[in-house]
């Protein structure tokens, strides 16, 4: 199956930025557009609930004027990501603002809801759903996902323990539509690779961590540069659902990062969630090793860049 064109004009190299909570807004999101790759945040990010309406306006009119200005450097589309999960209160709020500005991609979490899915098709978008398991993909597809986003072991925040390997071979022996692939990327090699196993596009966020867009503390970022995947814990404790997060986070609150209990999955709460612990508690990936300093994202897309196609020119030539 062909990708839509939503998931290939425009991009200088086949990259979605996942959206990360607390860290993704409008400017970083803004700033991967203009650099060529799909930019994203969680529509949760958004706090007071009305901002959200202030940020989907401001990212259709930045990037309208930004391609009416450069017609021979337009910027790629954007996404957002929604908490389908039954805690997430807003849902019907933050989903119409997506209907209201029809915002091209929707990435969907924690439930695959067909209802979600024929909102955003009313107006010509795309759903891409992300998933850690084969069944999970399938029944996203069958309540209408148009894509999937496969997260394996590594990946930053809410991660699966599955090979990518596994992962995408499971998922490529029936579904041949849009697959993106997230699990410790972070060079423009792993870019490559995650094509070469199978993936369209590779689904990068913590290298976006330690960019000076992020809306993170300098602490955070720095402690990205510094680490390696050796520093990423896999815990549920902080949401009920497991997910990767900074050793050096985890100390600082107090904790033993080597000793944590286990959270009850029934009182996640994604609606409601305690800022406190997301703000304390730092999430990240397995590939912040190489993440070696703060930049812009521009620099970090120019990087990634040139690392994919060296990549495939060392391939071509070996």
């Amino acid at each position: 199956m062909a990708l839509p064109e939503v998931l290939k004009s425009n991009l200088r190299i086949p990259v979605v930025a996942s959206p990360m909570f607390i860290i993704s807004n409008p400017q970083l999101a803004l700033a991967q557009c203009k650099a060529g790759i799909v930019g994203s945040f969680p529509a949760l990010n958004a706090r007071p609930e009305a901002q959200l309406d202030e940020w989907l306006a401001q990212m259709t009119e930045e990037l309208a004027s930004h391609n009416a200005a450069n017609a021979d450097l337009l910027a790629a589309p954007f996404a957002v990501n929604q908490i389908v999960h039954k805690s997430n209160k807003r849902l019907e709020h933050d989903l119409a603002l997506c209907v209201k500005y029809k915002v091209p991609i929707v990435i969907t979490s924690l439930g695959a809801v067909p209802e979600v899915n024929d909102a955003v098709h009313s107006y010509g978008g795309i759903v891409l759903h992300d998933v850690i398991h084969d069944r999970h993909a399938r029944k996203a597809i069958e309540k209408g996902a148009d894509g999937l986003i496969a997260v394996a072991a590594g990946a930053g925040g809410h991660a699966g323990t599955l090979s990518p390997f596994a992962l995408v071979q499971e998922i490529r022996e029936w579904f041949d539509g849009p697959l993106l692939l997230s699990g410790a990327i972070a060079t423009g090699s792993a870019i490559l690779a995650a094509q070469a196993m199978g993936a369209d596009l590779a689904y990068v966020g913590s290298p976006f961590i330690a960019t000076h867009e992020a809306r993170a503390p300098e602490a955070y970022k720095q402690m990205v540069t510094e680490a390696k995947a050796a520093d990423i814990i896999y815990t549920n404790l902080f949401t009920g659902i497991h997910g990767n997060y900074l050793r050096g986070s985890i100390a600082a609150a107090g904790m033993d990062p080597d000793n944590l209990p286990e959270s009850d999955p029934s009182k996640m709460d994604f609606g409601n969630a305690s800022a406190k612990a997301w703000k304390d508690i730092w999430g990240a990936g397995q590939g912040v090793g190489a993440v070696k300093e703060i930049v812009s994202t521009a620099e970090l897309v120019n990087r990634l860049t040139e690392e994919f196609f060296d990549a495939r020119l060392r391939l071509r030539d070996a």
